[in-house]
Parts: structure tokens; sequence; C-alpha cells
């Protein structure tokens, strides 16, 4: 998730981290979640929200659907987290949002996550799939 997204939508997340979940993937579809694979690899940002803020903002209409799952994250200083990520089921995981995909591809450019996970992202914008 993108902090200052967060920010603009009223929650004050803090302490963000870089790390990453092993053994899952970024799937893209019209909103994008997190699916279990093996010797896969997700990158993203962990950071602290309050429950009613967590409550507030999966209570919007365009998120409702996801669900909340137990994860071990592995931050970059290889310190391991348990927190909670929201998942969409992956029968809800349709379409391809291209400008969803081009702002996950942004951010995670701008967080000089991995080559490899780049890649992976940009191959659900057409005209620039690795």
């Amino acid at each position: 998730m993108d902090k200052d997204i967060l920010t603009k939508n009223g929650i004050n997340p803090s302490n963000p981290r870089k790390g990453y979940l092993d053994n899952y993937t970024l799937k893209i579809g019209n909103r994008a979640s997190l699916v279990q694979c093996k010797n896969e690899k997700a990158y993203g940002i962990i950071m602290e929200v309050n429950d009613e803020e967590i409550i507030k903002l999966y209570a919007e209409k365009s998120v409702s659907d996801y669900i909340p799952e137990k994860v071990e994250i592995v931050t970059e200083s290889n310190e391991r987290l348990i927190a909670t990520c929201y998942n969409l089921p992956l029968e809800l995981l349709t379409r391809t949002n291209e400008l969803y995909a081009k702002s996950l591809y942004e951010l995670a450019k701008k967080l000089n996550f991995p080559k490899e996970y780049l890649d992976k992202i940009s191959k659900n914008i057409p005209g620039e799939g690795a």
C-alpha cells in the first residue's frame, strides 16, 4: 500500500518499512491481491495502522471484499513480523486494470524493489511487459 494514498484518505500509518512475503505472488486484476505461490516473493511496505482506521478503510465499497490474513513478513533488516494483510479472494481477481498496474509499477520502482518484481508487474501493462 502507498503511504501517501492512505494519508490522503485520512489514514495515519506509522513505522513504514520495506519487506516481502515468501511464497506469495502479486496478482493484478481490477485491483491487486497477494496469492500464495511456492517459490515466489511479493514485495511491499508494512505499516502500523490503528484498528478503527483499518475498519474504516475496508468498509469502503471498492475494497470491502478483501479479507484479512495473517502473514509473516521479512523486513529489509531481516526481522520477521506477523502482520495482517488484506487480500482479495482469487475468484474476484478479474480483468486487468492497466492504470492500477501502472501506478503499482511506478510505486515499486520508486521503492527500488528488485528488477524481477518490477518485470512481473510490467507484464500487466500493455506495451511495457518484460
